[in-house]
């Protein structure tokens, strides 16, 4: 039997999930189970109206013109990668953000090596955060793409997106957004924020299931196929549907993530991302002042609670990262993300390179209590440290 555990890794994906989703998903696979849009029953027409349904929820929940704009995919990393290496042609420059995940740094680093694009990265311009400006003058003539996340993974930081947004405006050049740590857990909308292209994942803040993500293109914005195959349309035709969402979509959809997704977009719309942010806020800020009367413990930001998402990332002076993740969870029973959370540079940036760090990230189900238990666990380890 499993023991008893606090869960601190919901930036690597929520967890519990809404009991909604629960339901939802195995409902689909005990009474459904149909593909799609691929035939004329009603099982598999009741699997195409679901689809529609969390793509319209999606849509309407991001901000998006029109729920076509919004496309199904396998997870964030995914429709980063259909948005970068659909969009970029040789000969392009790409701004990004020394706070980007490896999501975005794999790609660019593929297309860069292979001759096909140049880049420059932007540093900090405090301690853990950029600003727009620096992203206007790494503007060049053959710049087409600034990249920037919402909120770093590992110090939690809001990055000003909306700024970076008129940038991009302002300059001709396209803005792709990625809110793998923000969607759900912040207001937002990709029109305010000027986003001509945005990724999300379902199975973190948006607390569906895992092997579920979404690309957002603002309409009129092309980018070239990642997948071609079957739809359920246009079948006649060897060439795949020119229009979306089918252009950027093909094969069976993950239709019992996606029931999963559209439940977890119920239950945080019902809530309110505002009463989620707030219960969140809370925790950290408890988490923070604990913190602080803790030996040896040294936290990685630079600015007020409100500036962040639930992310806290710290280190205990004198023992690993690691070693510390592992005291926690054997001896205390709290889950944990340590190392470097998939985004080496933005530990370069904040000079944790390549010890990193570890991660707290909380969620809406987690409690006061648990905070305050894992609080006690790191006075008890740093006691026993620096007695």
């Amino acid at each position: 039997m499993e023991k008893p555990a606090i869960y601190f890794d919901n930036a690597a994906t929520s967890w519990p999930k809404p009991e909604a989703v629960y339901h939802a998903a195995e409902h689909y696979l005990r009474c459904g189970g149909a593909n799609p849009g691929r035939s004329a029953h009603a099982r598999s027409l009741a699997s195409e109206r679901l689809l529609y349904e969390c793509r319209e929820r999606a849509a309407a929940f991001l901000g998006a013109e029109k729920a076509e704009q919004i496309i199904f995919t396998l997870n964030a990393t995914d429709a980063l990668n259909m948005a970068i290496k659909g969009m970029l042609e040789a000969g392009d420059h790409v701004v990004y953000s020394s706070f980007e995940h490896n999501s975005v740094l794999r790609p660019l680093y593929s297309l860069r090596e292979s001759g096909l694009i140049s880049t420059t990265m932007i540093s900090p311009t405090g301690k853990d955060a950029v600003d727009a400006a620096s992203f206007d003058r790494a503007i060049r003539p053959e710049t087409k793409l600034l990249i920037c996340t919402h909120a770093s993974n590992i110090t939690g930081r809001i990055m000003p997106v909306q700024a970076i947004g008129k940038v991009a405006a302002a300059r001709g050049v396209f803005f792709l957004l990625d809110t793998a740590q923000t969607a759900g857990a912040l207001p937002l909308n990709v029109q305010e924020i000027g986003a001509h292209l945005a990724v999300f994942t379902g199975h973190k803040s948006l607390l569906g299931p895992p092997g579920v993500g979404l690309l957002y293109l603002r309409e009129g914005v092309k980018i070239k196929p990642w997948r071609e195959g079957g739809t359920g349309s246009r079948s006649d035709e060897e060439q795949h549907p020119k229009f979306l969402p089918d252009y950027l979509e093909a094969g069976t959809m993950n239709t019992p993530g996606i029931a999963g997704l559209n439940e977890g977009l119920k239950f945080i719309t019902a809530t309110g991302v505002e009463t989620i942010r707030a219960h969140e806020l809370k925790l950290c800020r408890i988490m923070l002042q604990g913190l602080a009367q803790i030996d040896g413990v040294k936290v990685f930001r630079s600015a007020a609670p409100e500036h962040y998402v639930a992310v806290i990332s710290f280190v205990l002076e004198g023992l690993d990262s690691g070693e510390l993740g592992y005291i926690l969870e054997e001896g205390y029973g709290i889950l944990c993300r340590t190392g470097l959370h998939c985004a080496p540079q933005a530990h370069r940036a904040i000079s944790t390179f390549p010890a990193g760090t570890v991660r707290f990230s909380f969620g809406y189900f987690n409690t006061e209590e648990e905070v305050n238990t894992a609080l006690k666990a790191l006075s008890e380890v740093s006691r026993r440290l620096f007695r």
